[in-house]
C-alpha cells in the first residue's frame, strides 16, 4: 500500500479520476470540490491510497482549517492514510465520510494521536431517478439572477445560523454560481424559498442551499422548489442527489415522498 500526497487538485484528478468516476454519486462531494479547486484555487491537502496501479481511496482537506473528507476505502488503505497524515505532522480538526469508513478513520486517528473523536452529525445521501411534485403549493420556480445576489447571500447566512455553521463566507461560491444559473427561487408573490445545485460532475448534480425564511415555513415552499429543480435536472439527463441531516425527520420524509431514495449514511467526527 502506497500513500501519495499532493497539494495540487489537478494531479488528484489525473491520478484518481477513474477511481472517483467509478462511483460518481458516492464520490460526488470530492469530485465537485476538486473541480472547484482546479477552477478556483484554494490551499488544500490531498492523499491517495494506491496499491499497484489501482487507487483505492482518497482523502481531501481544503480549505486547510476544514475537516477532512474521505471516500470509502479498505481498512488497510484507511489505516495507512491515517498513519501518513499523522506522521507528516498535520493535525486534522475532524473527518467526514460514509458511516463505516468515517468511524474507522476516527478510531485510527484516536489511537495514533491519543486524542478523542466526538460524533458531530449524521447525514443521509439521497438520489432521485424520478420525481413526484407536491400538489397544492402556491407559486412557481424561477432561476435566480444577479439582481437576487443580496437575497441569496442573506438567506445562505441565515441558513448557516440555523444549523450552527459559523465562520463560513459563502460570497465567493455565490458569485461563481449565480451567473451560471445554479440557484432557484420559489415565488409566491415574492421570493419565499430557495434551492441551488453544484455541478454537474460525471453526470451528477448535488442539490443544496435549501432555505425558507421562518415566517414562510410550513407552506410546502421548500419541497416544491426542490421538486421543481429536481425535475429540471432530470430533464437534462442528470442524476440529482442531496444530503439531509438525519436529526431532521421532516426533511427526510419530504424528500422520500418526492422520489428520493437513500444511497448511504454519512458521519462527521470532531477531533479533540
Amino acid at each position: 500500500m502506497q500513500i501519495l500526497y499532493s497539494d495540487d487538485p489537478s494531479w488528484v484528478l489525473h491520478e484518481a479520476g477513474e477511481f472517483l468516476a467509478s462511483q460518481p454519486v458516492l464520490h460526488n462531494l470530492i469530485l465537485t470540490l476538486l473541480d472547484q479547486r482546479v477552477n478556483h484555487p484554494q490551499p488544500g491537502r490531498y492523499w491517495l491510497a494506491r496499491e499497484g496501479d489501482s487507487v483505492s481511496g482518497v482523502a481531501f482537506q481544503s480549505p486547510l482549517k476544514f475537516y477532512a473528507t474521505i471516500t470509502p476505502m479498505p481498512f488497510d488503505a484507511l489505516a495507512a492514510v491515517v498513519d501518513a497524515i499523522v506522521d507528516s505532522g498535520v493535525r486534522l480538526p475532524g473527518v467526514s465520510g460514509a458511516a463505516a469508513p468515517a468511524a474507522q478513520f476516527a478510531g485510527q486517528w484516536t489511537e495514533r494521536t491519543k486524542s478523542a473523536a466526538v460524533p458531530l452529525q449524521g447525514q443521509r445521501l439521497y438520489e432521485a431517478r424520478e420525481v413526484q411534485k407536491p400538489e397544492g403549493v402556491n407559486g412557481r420556480i424561477r432561476t435566480a439572477g444577479l439582481q437576487d445576489r443580496d437575497l441569496i447571500l442573506n438567506w445562505i447566512f441565515a441558513f448557516h445560523d440555523d444549523i450552527g455553521q459559523y465562520g463560513m463566507d459563502p460570497t465567493a461560491n455565490v458569485d461563481q454560481r449565480l451567473p451560471a444559473g445554479m440557484y432557484r427561487l420559489w415565488e409566491d408573490g415574492e421570493p419565499v424559498s430557495m434551492a441551488g445545485y453544484v455541478g454537474p460532475v460525471e453526470g451528477v448534480a448535488r442539490i443544496g442551499a435549501v432555505y425558507t425564511p421562518r415566517e414562510k415555513r410550513r407552506r410546502g415552499y421548500a419541497g416544491a422548489c426542490v421538486a421543481a429543480l429536481t425535475e429540471q435536472l432530470l430533464r437534462r439527463g442528470l442524476q440529482p442527489i442531496l444530503y439531509t441531516d438525519l436529526s431532521n425527520p421532516v426533511s427526510n420524509s419530504i424528500y422520500r415522498r418526492m422520489g428520493y431514495r437513500a444511497v448511504a449514511e454519512v458521519l462527521v467526527y470532531k477531533f479533540e
